[in-house]
This record gives structure tokens, C-alpha cells and sequence, in this order.
């Protein structure tokens, strides 16, 4: 049974909505504002977290940087009753796996939470059978989630260790947009393609300190993950 944290203020939305979750046999930990969610997050293990971003004491995006710093592997989805471009971009860049505008189908938050959470074992267990990695001047540690060069140790996120395993995967060869977003995202979607956007500028910066390795766009088309040898 996989363990769900639900942090959401509106007490007759969050009642229906765990309801309906525990109804496909999920657990779910409601929480009733950011704070509480939090001191509930650091007691106990989940599987996934489900963050309103309209909170008191903490709001959901404050709250889901502090998560990230606890336990940076933690998959999470954002519900917000605000369509707000800069409210998207916001999620995308603290690495969400998901932005849920209310209001929603119960349903179709299930599909994608069931979706984010079997990408996220599938891709446990593909890392689990890979050690240290060079790529460059850099020592690449998966199960560690560690991107080291000579003394400096970059942590990653669960997401930014498999899309550096993909790219690695396909190195040297141009990889079409939409393969990776099916691959690493579950779907193509406008969401997940800005999403891609914003981690695939994180590892740039990440190996921008060797000049032998480059991630090149092509407009519209895909992606190249060089590395030269």
C-alpha cells in the first residue's frame, strides 16, 4: 500500500479526496497546513506527497523546498486553485512531478499519481544495478545521487539522476523531445515539456565545467547528450 502525504487546508475537499484515494487502496496522511505537514513529513516515510500551494503558516512551495532538503528523491505534485503562468514555472523549477489545477477528477489525479509512482519504481531498480559512472572529468554516482568533479560533490534529485541515466544511455545520438518526455515524464504534455526545459538547464550548469561535454537542442526536435572522448 503506498503511502501518501496530503497537505490541503479546505477540510471538505481534503475528506472527499482522501476518501476517494484510500478507495484505490491508497494510505493517506492528511495534513491541514503546511507546518503540520512538514513535522508529519519528518516523523514518517511516504511514497509520494500531494502539496496544495495555498496554505497558511506554510505555503506549498515553501513547504515542498523543505521536503526537497529532507529527502531529495521524494516524488511530488502541486493542486492549485490558480491557473497562473508564474505559479507553473515556480513548480516546475522546485521539480514537480505534477500541476493539478482544481477544480479536477478525482480519477485523474489517481492515473497520475499511479503513473509518477511506476516510473519511479521502475526506475529505482534500473539504478540499483548501476555504480559509479565517469563521464568526463566528472564521477557520476547513481544510488548515491552524486555528481562529483575533483572536491565538489553536486546532489541530485531522484528525476535528475534518471534523466542523466537516459541521456547517458543515449549518448552521442539525437534523442526526439518526445521519447524523452514519454520516457522520463509518462507523457508529452505542455506541462512536462517546460519541466524537461527546466532540467535539462540544471545539468547544463551541472557539467559546465568540462567543455568535452554538451547538451545540444535541436528547435523542435530533440536533444544530443555529447560527450567526447
Amino acid at each position: 500500500m503506498k503511502k501518501i502525504l496530503l497537505a490541503e487546508d479546505d477540510h471538505d475537499f481534503a475528506a472527499v479526496l482522501k476518501q476517494y484515494l484510500e478507495l484505490y487502496n491508497y494510505n493517506v496522511t492528511w495534513t491541514k497546513d503546511g507546518e503540520e505537514a512538514l513535522e508529519t513529513f519528518k516523523k514518517s516515510t511516504f511514497d509520494i506527497c500531494v502539496l496544495d500551494v495555498m496554505m497558511p503558516k506554510i505555503d506549498g512551495f515553501t513547504l515542498a523546498e523543505k521536503i526537497i532538503d529532507y529527502n531529495p528523491e521524494i516524488p511530488f505534485v502541486f493542486l492549485t486553485a490558480r491557473q497562473l503562468k508564474e505559479d507553473k514555472i515556480k513548480g516546475l523549477q522546485l521539480g514537480a512531478d505534477d500541476y493539478v489545477v482544481k477544480p479536477f477528477e478525482a480519477d485523474e489525479l489517481v492515473l497520475r499519481l499511479s503513473n509518477i509512482l511506476k516510473r519511479g519504481t521502475q526506475k529505482t531498480l534500473n539504478q540499483n544495478t548501476t555504480d559509479e559512472v565517469t563521464i568526463g572529468k566528472y564521477i557520476f554516482n547513481p544510488n548515491r545521487l552524486e555528481l562529483k568533479l575533483s572536491n565538489h560533490i553536486q546532489r541530485l534529485t531522484q528525476k535528475e539522476v534518471t534523466l542523466i541515466l537516459f541521456l547517458l544511455k543515449n549518448k552521442n545520438q539525437l534523442v526526439k523531445r518526445n521519447v524523452i518526455l514519454e520516457e522520463i515524464w509518462g507523457n508529452d504534455d505542455f506541462f512536462s515539456g517546460r519541466s524537461m526545459d527546466v532540467f535539462i538547464s540544471r545539468l547544463r550548469k551541472y557539467f559546465s565545467n568540462d567543455d568535452k561535454i554538451t547538451i545540444e537542442s535541436i528547435r523542435n526536435i530533440g536533444l544530443e547528450f555529447k560527450v567526447k572522448e
